[in-house]
């Protein structure tokens, strides 16, 4: 073991172990870094549990667990509570409640498939690996949702369901991943005290946007009615005159022509 740290030593310190005594470097500075690089090659010897790769296994668990780094890895196979992948020669767990983030009843088609994770727990006592997608299926799910926010203007018109009702106002789900709130004040023009007295889920209503901010989808149920019945007034303005007012005789045709 001596020989082999020694030759370690000797080739990524920079400087022959020989150094130390033969000048160039104080002998109390030398044995200090001697002992430290001794202390490191300790670490990494096995524990009588764990070898050497197991050991550099577990601490770069314990790194990508405090940098929150992704990495890929391919479920290797499906027990009870979820699926099971190879990280670097450690069996890491991947539940079911972390590996997407829908319900999943059946985990049998990730069997094979390299997903992206991130490591959720890291503890080498209790060999407990635990790995999640959950997270990052989050992020990429936000980022695309601000995407389509962004497309979104005031003034469009979307044909929604009623995907909840709170006591302020109803969420309607505008499809693709997108919602809006209509505020109790924006439900209907008469004042009503909570909005089930004229919603309910799953009821379909055409809504319009009157604001975006923060990526918050703000809409009116109201105001489309309002502009629904504007145009229906002005529709009724427009006067058609009476058919004799608008028809025109054979003699009022061939009025001004000269036959010989």
């Amino acid at each position: 073991m001596c020989v082999g740290f020694m030759a370690w030593y000797n080739g990524n310190s920079g400087f022959s172990i020989l150094d130390m005594y033969s000048g160039g470097y104080q002998m109390e500075e030398s044995m200090k870094d001697y002992n430290e690089l001794l202390e490191e090659s300790y670490s990494l010897m096995g524990d009588g549990v764990h070898d050497t790769d197991a050991l550099l296994a577990w601490r770069r668990a314990a790194e990508l667990k405090e940098s929150q780094e992704n990495l890929t890895v391919t479920v290797t196979g499906i027990v009870k509570g979820g699926v099971v992948a190879d990280f670097e020669g450690i069996r890491a767990f991947i539940p079911v409640s972390k590996l997407d983030l829908e319900r999943i009843d059946d985990c049998n088609p990730f069997l094979g498939k390299e997903i992206e994770v991130r490591v959720f727990e890291a503890d080498i006592d209790e060999d407990k690996l635990i790995l999640s997608a959950k997270e990052i299926l989050k992020e990429k799910q936000e980022i695309l949702k601000k995407k389509k926010v962004s497309d979104v203007k005031v003034g469009q018109v979307f044909h929604g369901v009623v995907a909840t009702i709170k006591d302020y106002g109803a969420f309607i789900d505008l499809g693709e991943g997108l919602s809006g709130l209509v505020h109790i004040s924006q439900i209907s023009h008469k004042r009503i005290k909570h909005p089930s007295v004229v919603l309910k889920a799953g009821d379909n209503v055409d809504v319009k946007v009157i604001d975006i901010k923060d990526g918050k989808i703000s809409l009116s149920i109201k105001v489309l009615m309002e502009d629904l019945e504007e145009q229906a007034e002005t529709e009724e303005e427009i006067v058609i005159p009476e058919s004799e007012e608008i028809g025109t005789s054979l003699g009022d045709l061939l009025k001004g022509f000269k036959f010989d």
